[in-house]
């Protein structure tokens, strides 16, 4: 269990963040450059590491894609990037990319399949290394799909009477709803009454919990909707939530 590995927050544990939408977007970088900032007060290496493993079935170009929108963001923020190429378990399960995760001051998994992005990689070599990452220090980023993946289950409203797909269990009770709004009130029904906390989570906007803090906080341009695990609550820049 994830709460075995990591030690308690304010230890070494690193920053989290859930993005409903917008990775890489110009609107993002202080952002992701504050994220990686906190990584490197953490001691680790000053890297911004792409891991598009969500849109691995999607085909080159989309890869592309993704490519080229983290390594300009990158260019805006000034810092090296890297973009590692796991798409399948097998790639998941190779050693020497295991070992380069630990290249990476913060590591962004991007959007796509979320049920792909949790098959791919829990239980994985990259994916114990991705937990390790955290333990240390380094700052993980989850956009749509790699927010979805963070919790102990991967909430299934996109693919209708499909059992949970397990996730990483790095949040446990917490699932998440990425690009919300009121046409995801549906996904509210369906998710399962086990959920100890449900998260709206607008575009352009992240809910973060910074290496030394306690609570979670709302940075972007929308809000964060608390709707399940106490009083439903909107929240906006600035404001905070614990969990």
């Amino acid at each position: 269990m994830i709460e075995q590995i990591l030690p308690a927050v304010g230890g070494g544990v690193g920053a989290i963040a859930l993005v409903g939408s917008g990775e890489y977007l110009p609107a993002m970088s202080p952002f992701e450059e504050r994220l990686l900032d906190d990584a490197v007060g953490r001691g680790r290496p000053r890297h911004y590491m792409q891991l598009a493993t969500a849109a691995g079935e999607e085909g080159e170009s989309s890869l592309a894609y993704w490519r080229e929108l983290g390594e300009a963001q990158g260019k805006r923020i000034g810092v090296t990037t890297s973009f590692l190429p796991v798409f399948t378990r097998a790639h998941a399960n190779d050693p020497g990319l295991a070992a380069r995760v630990q290249e990476a001051g913060l590591l962004y998994l991007s959007g796509g399949n979320p049920a792909h992005l949790a098959e791919t990689l829990v239980g994985s070599m990259v994916g114990d290394a991705i937990l390790d990452h955290v333990r240390i220090g380094g700052a993980l980023a989850g956009c749509s799909a790699g927010a979805m993946v963070l919790g102990t289950t991967v909430p299934t409203f996109r693919f209708g009477s499909r059992a949970p797909v397990p996730g990483f269990n790095l949040l446990p009770g917490i699932q998440v709803i990425p690009h919300f709004n009121r046409l995801f009130e549906m996904a509210v029904r369906g998710a399962p009454d086990s959920t100890k906390h449900l998260l709206g989570i607008e575009n352009l906007t992240a809910l973060v919990r910074w290496s030394a803090a306690t609570e979670w906080q709302v940075v972007g341009d929308g809000a964060v909707h608390l709707l399940r695990g106490g009083p439903r609550r909107r929240l906006v820049a600035g404001e905070s939530l614990a969990l």
